[in-house]
């Protein structure tokens, strides 16, 4: 019987036979596992198992690879708060989706689970205006755990640190407005925020983030797979091209 306790983020819930749950939970020391809740289904349960919890989970199978049972208590729930802030239950519903795709089972990544549930815990605290520098810097995260880290140290042309403005879509190094030339209509944007993590960044700095760090996701995470990039991924693009406090934003 191979059994562990562990705190874990809950990734994704869809039902699995007559009253039960299949849930996909990150944990820091055994990465992405997967595991039957029986009874999960039941509205009593319904509070704890939703997408971004942080969950104590007690895991048992009676051989390894084998699809656990899983049962666990609610330690933070995150989802409850941010259900007025839809940009803030996008991030989440985002970061969730994209952890889920992109890490390989079973396999820790600390760094990245510690750095989400920080992430989590600051959108379920201060979910507007919603803390998307943390969301972009942890995907430059993973996309490192991974093996495919942004090098933004040095302009890959010229060797100089000052005047980043770019990255090649091809080595995903900087590049500086001298090293880029003639060739920036080619290179992708490199947000400030990247550099400095005491900025925020505005609107249109989420935007260009989140299209750099989805380009490589898509490219070398996704792509390399053969699977799509996560639906919730694409629904927080969505919203970050709607001003904050439009009518459109309040209305969803």
């Amino acid at each position: 019987m191979k059994e562990w306790q562990e705190a874990g983020l809950v990734l994704s819930v869809c039902p699995y036979g007559e009253g039960s749950i299949l849930v996909h939970l990150f944990t820091e020391e055994h990465g992405v596992v997967h595991g039957i809740v029986r009874g999960g289904g039941a509205r009593r349960n319904a509070a704890t198992w939703q997408v971004g919890n942080l969950v104590m989970v007690q895991w048992k199978a009676r051989l390894t690879g084998q699809l656990g049972s899983v049962a666990g208590e609610l330690v933070q729930s995150v989802a409850a708060r941010c259900l007025d802030y839809p940009v803030a239950l996008s991030m989440l519903s985002s970061a969730c989706a994209v952890a889920d795709g992109a890490l390989p089972q079973d396999e820790a990544h600390p760094e990245v689970f510690m750095r989400l549930v920080r992430l989590l815990t600051l959108i379920g605290v201060a979910p507007e205006p919603p803390p998307m520098a943390a969301y972009l810097r942890w995907e430059a995260c993973l996309l490192s755990a991974l093996g495919y880290g942004l090098d933004l140290r040095v302009c890959a042309v010229t060797g100089t640190r000052e005047g980043l403005e770019y990255v090649s879509p091809k080595t995903g190094r900087a590049v500086s407005v001298e090293g880029a030339g003639e060739w920036r209509d080619r290179l992708l944007p490199l947000p400030s925020l990247f550099l400095d993590e005491d900025l925020e960044g505005a609107r249109d700095e989420w935007c260009a983030g989140i299209d750099l760090t989805g380009y490589f996701l898509e490219r070398w995470v996704f792509g390399v797979r053969h699977k799509g990039m996560p639906l919730a991924r694409g629904y927080l693009r969505e919203r970050l091209s709607v001003p904050l406090g439009s009518t459109e934003d309040d209305a969803e």
